[in-house]
C-alpha cells in the first residue's frame, strides 16, 4: 500500500480530533506528540522518511491545529485533560502498543500516558521536552511569576509567549545559521496563535504547566524505577529549554541513548534526516 500521509479526523469525547497517519496499518506504531504552539504538522518530515518502517500517527490536541477548539468555559485546558483525550484517541484509532515520540508539550502529555499504561510502551523518544528543573532556564522566571500571580503577570507572558518574535525565536533560537529556517514555520504558528480565542486557550493551558513542574519528581522516579528504552534527542540551539536536560535524563536512565544535534527547539526543522536515522536505529536495535 502507499506510504503517503493521510489526513483524518476521529470523534473523541464529542470532539473532532485531527491526525496525520502514514505507513502500513499493521506496522509497529510510532505515536508522535507535538509541542507548543505547533501541531501534528511538525512531524511531516518523519512521515516522509519513516513510513516504510512504522505506522506513524500524530494527533492534534484539542485547541491545536485542525482539532476542535472548544471555549475554555466549557473545556478544561489542562495537561491532565489533554492526556485523557489522547489516551482515548489511541483507543479510537486502534493503537495498543507503541513507541512514543514526545516534543515540548508532548512530554507532559506523554509522561502521563506512559505512567498510566506502561504496558503499552515499547520505548520512549524525548526531543526537547523537559522532566527536570535543570531544563528550565532564565526565560522561565517571568513564567514562574505568572504561575504565582496570573493576573499580575499575564501581559508579560503574552509578550514572551504569544508574540511573532517569540514564535520566531522558538524555532531559530541561538543557531548561528538562521538562514537554514523556513520563515513559514513561525509565520504560520503566529497566525494560529492569532485566531479568535487562541490566546485564552493557550494562557489557560500554560497556567496549568505549573502542574508539570510539580510532577517532575514523580516522572523522574518512574524513569529510574522502570528504566524504559530511552532515546533523547536535543537541539543545542534551543533557547526555551536547557541542554543540561540531556544529562539529567542520562542520570535517570544510564542506558539511554542521547544525542545533541545542531538544531533548535524544533530540531526537525533542520535535522530531519539525522533524526529519522536515529529513530530507525533505536527501533531496530531495541534491548
Amino acid at each position: 500500500m502507499s506510504s503517503a500521509t493521510r489526513y483524518r479526523t476521529v470523534t473523541v469525547d464529542g470532539l473532532s480530533i485531527f491526525y496525520r497517519e502514514a505507513g502500513a496499518p499493521d506496522a509497529p506504531v510510532l505515536l508522535l506528540l507535538h509541542g507548543f504552539p505547533s501541531s501534528s504538522r511538525m512531524f511531516e518530515p518523519l512521515m516522509d522518511r519513516l513510513a516504510d518502517r512504522f505506522r506513524l500517527v500524530a494527533p492534534d490536541y484539542p485547541g491545536f491545529g485542525h482539532s476542535d477548539a472548544p471555549d475554555p468555559a466549557s473545556f478544561a485546558y489542562t495537561f491532565d485533560r489533554l492526556a485523557e483525550v489522547t489516551a482515548r484517541f489511541t483507543a479510537a484509532v486502534g493503537i495498543d502498543r507503541h513507541l512514543l515520540y514526545v516534543q515540548d508539550y508532548g512530554g507532559p502529555v506523554g509522561f502521563r500516558l506512559a505512567r498510566s499504561a506502561p504496558e503499552r510502551l515499547t520505548g520512549l523518544i524525548v526531543q526537547n521536552a523537559v522532566a527536570h528543573e535543570v531544563g528550565l532556564g532564565p526565560l522561565w522566571e517571568s513564567r514562574r511569576a505568572y504561575w504565582r500571580d496570573r493576573a499580575g503577570h499575564e501581559a508579560a507572558v503574552r509578550d514572551n509567549f504569544l508574540s511573532y518574535d517569540a514564535a520566531r525565536t522558538r524555532h531559530v533560537g541561538s543557531d548561528p545559521e538562521p538562514e537554514r529556517y523556513d520563515p513559514d514555520l513561525w509565520t504560520d504558528e503566529h497566525a494560529f496563535l492569532s485566531r479568535p480565542g487562541q490566546a485564552e486557550i493557550q494562557l489557560d493551558l500554560f497556567y496549568d504547566y505549573r502542574t508539570n513542574v510539580a510532577s517532575y519528581p514523580a516522572w523522574q522516579d518512574w524513569l529510574r524505577r522502570t528504566r524504559p528504552r530511552l532515546l533523547v534527542l536535543w537541539g543545542r540551539y534551543d533557547t526555551s529549554f536547557q541542554v543540561a536536560e540531556v544529562e539529567a535524563y542520562r542520570a535517570d536512565v544510564p542506558e539511554a541513548e542521547t544525542y545533541v544535534l545542531d538544531g533548535g527547539h524544533f530540531v526537525l526543522d533542520t535535522r530531519a534526516d539525522e533524526v529519522a536515522a536515529l529513530v530507525r536505529g533505536f527501533a531496530t536495535t531495541g534491548r
